[in-house]
């Protein structure tokens, strides 16, 4: 497996958990406060494309690192639970960390 597979997964785990925390906060303030209606539409808009991306990239990651559907489906559902992400995306990291390929080394010229 390429590290480019496990990168794009890292970084749509953090913008997707992030956003989360963001929506989650919008609506606390929209229904809690009344305020931000239309702030709240766009970021929930914005979130959802970004979790769609999230989905597309955790999937990937979990067939080139071959899981059983119990723990893809974790990893797909982390991004719908606030905070979650950020943890399983560390023990997603500490177990595919051994399954990436070692760059090759170039051949010297002599």
């Amino acid at each position: 497996m390429k590290r480019s597979v496990l990168t794009r997964y890292r970084v749509m785990a953090y913008i997707t958990a992030t956003m989360l925390l963001v929506l989650c906060t919008s609506m606390i303030f929209k229904y809690g406060f009344d305020k931000g209606a239309d702030a709240t539409m766009i970021i929930s808009q914005i979130h959802g494309v970004l979790f769609i991306i999230y989905l597309i990239f955790a999937f990937d990651l979990g067939q080139k690192a071959r899981w059983p559907f119990g723990r893809l489906l974790w990893v797909l559902v982390s991004g719908t639970i606030p905070t979650a992400a950020f943890f399983v995306e560390r023990k997603v990291v500490r177990d595919v960390e051994p399954l990436i390929e070692a760059p090759e080394a170039a051949p010297a010229s002599a």
